[in-house]
């Protein structure tokens, strides 16, 4: 597989540099190189088959933050990532927002760049794999999956499924509780982004801020459950799924 990208940086040497690593590497290849945010940006909606962008932060007009924004929000998101290229370190937590799949801190050398390719061929095998014809293949897909994917911190986590106990969501991340695990993987991302990655007929969304395995639950009332010693409420908007839910649970 053959990942298309583009390099952005208003430093000729970063530029350069980082360049001459694409072509050293033999699955990536070099689809345009821009010295600002604007340009690449315009290149992006020319060439839709860029995969991924190598993006500096601190660019003059458009900054490397403000240009993920506009790649998050667009609608083929999922096939367009970023890889951050950048002297400074403050903007770590922001590359999270906008689901960079890592954060390279210059001055970084051939094995640093690798590392960090070598997840997004991983990325890119995963999503090719995950690519549904229809909503039943995809609901198929999901029910035979054995793992996912989680960022945590500067690295992709393979999380089996089996091991979810459950999942609490917070405005900016998520905790995944397991039963393999004493403490939870902080990742972020939206509770929303991950229950669509999870298999529908083992997992149910009983409240704004948590998804259950529902074969882990130890016990049920009409308004919660119980998973180990932690008890889960259900809330008013999903009082129907859950009721639904008790009628083939019992």
């Amino acid at each position: 597989m053959i990942i298309n990208c583009i390099a952005v940086d208003d430093e000729p040497i970063s530029l350069n540099r980082i360049s001459s690593y694409i072509s050293q590497t033999p699955f990536l290849k070099l689809s345009g190189r821009y010295s600002n945010a604007l340009t690449a940006l315009k290149a992006i909606h020319e060439l839709p088959g860029i995969q991924l962008v190598f993006l500096d932060i601190r660019m003059p007009d458009l900054s490397g933050i403000e240009l993920a924004r506009i790649i998050e929000q667009s609608p083929n998101k999922q096939s367009l990532r970023i890889i951050f290229t950048t002297a400074y370190d403050q903007y770590a937590l922001e590359s999270y927002k906008v689901a960079a799949l890592d954060y390279l801190l210059k001055p970084f050398n051939f094995v640093d760049f690798s590392k960090a390719v070598t997840r997004a061929q991983e990325y890119f095998a995963m999503r090719e794999n995950q690519q549904p014809a229809t909503q039943q293949t995809q609901a198929a897909y999901l029910a035979e999956q054995e793992y996912i994917y989680l960022k945590v911190e500067y690295q992709l986590v393979k999380v089996n499924i089996s091991h979810i106990l459950y999942i609490e969501g917070f405005k900016d991340y998520i905790k995944v509780y397991l039963s393999n695990e004493a403490n939870p993987i902080f990742t972020l991302t939206s509770l929303k982004n991950l229950e669509e990655k999870l298999p529908p007929s083992n997992f149910l969304r009983i409240h704004r801020s948590f998804i259950v395995a529902l074969d882990k639950i130890k016990s049920v009332t009409k308004n919660s459950v119980q998973i180990n010693q932690t008890t889960i409420h259900v809330t008013e908007q999903y009082k129907e799924v859950f009721t639904h839910f008790l009628r083939t649970w019992t």
